[in-house]
């Protein structure tokens, strides 16, 4: 396949590299009130000082590019903060994530983010371009969570592109739980992260110009389902996540189901500070793996 990266491209792609951008914010606890239902949880109502769950700070220093700065994709169009990369499929590929100290509801809060990096590969199917993101997150006492965040950015398919293959999920995890990631359900995360990659809600454009076979259950979402279930079966808090999608994990109108798994991990130490979290789809493929490390 001819590349589409050619090196000026790339060289001018990399100039992005150690730009960074600073955003405020105020927790509040509507949001928190909406994932709660969205999740199908039964939280008690959050009021100032509630913490804020693990990964739920993805509800805030959300994007709010005006309507005609939208691309077709429903993304903000290329360029700005991140990188104007001309490869069509954008995905979020994993993260890592260390938290300092908690977030509360009634916090202001300041996240400052750089680009570390901007890194091209090239994969069986054509260019790879990674990005990864580095978050701060601090509030008025100081640093709460670092955070980061790999975007890669792929080309559109081909007819007779090479297809992964893929890898059967482990069974019979101590933690389990069964989600029908319908398109109501992802239709509510997407909003409640005014998300408009149209990938997650409009059918026609997902299977017909980026060429997958139906909606896409967002990454972050996904991620916020394996800790969901750790604090569905511990009160530990947890101090370190990382995650890696291997997979996409495509929508279920017939009302078919993904398995989100843990393991506690005992160790040399015996704790179960440890657990072991992967996400298989309808058909028992492994989607996403991470590790999650409790207080």
């Amino acid at each position: 396949m001819t590349t589409t990266l050619d090196p000026q491209t790339l060289a001018h792609l990399q100039d992005w590299q150690g730009r960074t951008e600073t955003l405020e914010d105020l927790i509040t606890p509507a949001p928190l009130r909406a994932l709660s239902a969205t999740l199908d949880r039964d939280d008690p109502t959050p009021h100032s000082g509630t913490e804020l769950p693990a990964l739920w700070h993805w509800l805030f220093f959300l994007p709010h590019h005006r309507q005609s700065e939208i691309g077709p994709d429903g993304h903000a169009k290329r360029g700005g903060f991140l990188p104007p990369v001309p490869l069509p499929r954008r995905m979020w590929a994993g993260g890592r994530l260390q938290w300092h100290a908690p977030l509360r509801v009634g916090d202001a809060v300041k996240r400052v983010s750089t680009i570390e990096s901007v890194t091209h590969k090239s994969g069986r199917s054509g260019d790879l371009l990674f990005v990864l993101v580095k978050h701060e997150i601090s509030n008025a006492q100081g640093l709460c969570l670092t955070e980061e965040h790999d975007i890669v950015y792929r080309p559109a398919v081909q007819p007779g592109d090479p297809v992964p293959t893929p890898i059967a999920a482990e069974q019979g995890a101590a933690w389990q739980r069964d989600v029908t990631p319908d398109d109501v359900f992802l239709f509510r995360y997407s909003a409640l992260t005014f998300n408009g990659h149209r990938i997650h809600y409009d059918r026609k454009y997902v299977t017909d110009v980026e060429g997958y076979p139906g909606l896409i259950v967002h990454g972050p979402l996904i991620a916020t389902l394996m800790l969901d279930l750790v604090r569905r079966n511990t009160d530990r808090p947890i101090k370190r996540f990382e995650f890696k999608a291997l997979r996409p994990t495509f929508e279920c109108a017939d009302q078919r189901v993904m398995r989100v798994n843990g393991q506690p991990e005992t160790g040399a130490h015996g704790d179960g500070s440890h657990i072991r979290l992967w996400t298989q789809d309808h058909e028992g493929w492994l989607t996403m793996q991470g590790t999650a490390e409790l207080g």
